[in-house]
């Protein structure tokens, strides 16, 4: 319905302007973020990843692409956002959004072409937590999707000389699974699913990095859950290295994601099922939203 509305009611425009905003109902007390997205020729940008992220619970509230005509709605509760947008063989937009209550007026954001990105320096990199997230996705069964994180976990990475042969490894705590309900986070943690009693890590140790082109990587490796490894590829945009602002200390940032099939895991759903149990469904989708920090006055301990 939203879509076909934006369609109708095009975005007007005045000379130098981008777009002015979008007339739609809105729930009471909520807010909206409208963007029209075109590429570095101005024309609509279909098909770009949209992620709207709320900054004090490092929460995905949004997620979707863009229509055919490049244009991004969502109504969203009052407060501060991150908001990225990607598409492939372009640079990613990122900025953070303050959303109020009542009607917000549109923005178009260029995307432009992507850059050669310079790759971090070879050494050892750390995990920054309070820069850094992973979160979840999964399908309750005949209902909505639970949206999750882990609050407690560490890892690095270790930069060879040839970028292939990199290391990453990360390393969480099991029992900081939340998803905002306390009695399904119980169970989560409970021996239905993660056990963590048996089992308090979920570890991922790399084989190798593989470039797919641009930005784009594809990180091989394992992942250790409830006792069992599987193969795992993250699909892996890098997104660049910055001075951190604090005279040696450099930061480099990437964005990960990979689907999980949790009866791999022996998380058997369909026990639960059977059982009366409402749960999450089979696949989980999992993102990792990465900082890490480097410093040439210290030498940190490579992962393990």
């Amino acid at each position: 319905m939203a879509l076909a509305l934006l369609r109708r009611r095009r975005w007007g425009r005045s000379p130098g302007a981008g777009a002015t905003g979008v007339s739609l109902p809105l729930p009471p007390g909520a807010g909206a973020v409208n963007r029209e997205v075109v590429d570095p020729m101005g024309q609509p940008m279909g098909g770009a990843d949209v992620t709207v992220t709320a900054l004090d619970t490092h929460r995905v509230v949004a997620r979707g692409t863009t229509d055919p005509y490049g244009y991004f709605l969502a109504a969203l509760p009052p407060g501060q956002y991150s908001l990225m947008i990607a598409a492939e063989g372009l640079h990613p937009h990122r900025e953070t959004v303050d959303v109020v209550a009542g009607p917000a007026a549109g923005e178009q954001i260029w995307l432009q072409p992507a850059r050669l990105l310079e790759l971090p320096a070879q050494g050892n990199w750390l995990f920054d937590p309070p820069h850094t997230a992973i979160r979840f996705i999964a399908k309750h069964v005949g209902m909505a999707h639970v949206h999750g994180r882990f609050e407690r976990f560490d890892g690095g990475i270790q930069i060879a000389g040839d970028m292939a042969e990199s290391r990453l490894h990360v390393r969480i705590d099991a029992s900081s699974i939340t998803t905002g309900n306390r009695t399904r986070d119980d169970h989560l943690r409970s021996g239905d699913f993660l056990d963590v009693e048996r089992f308090p890590h979920i570890d991922f140790h790399s084989t190798r990095f593989a470039y797919r082109g641009g930005s784009k990587w594809t990180v091989h490796g394992s992942l250790t859950m409830h006792g069992v490894s599987r193969s795992v590829a993250l699909d892996t945009t890098y997104l660049g290295t910055v001075n951190g602002g604090y005279g040696e200390e450099l930061r480099c940032a990437a964005l990960a994601k990979a689907e999980l099939h949790r009866e791999d895991y022996t998380l058997n759903w369909r026990s639960m099922l059977a059982r009366g149990i409402a749960v999450v469904g089979p696949t989980v989708q999992l993102e990792l939203d990465v900082q890490a920090m480097y410093r040439t006055h210290d030498t940190p301990t490579p992962p393990r």
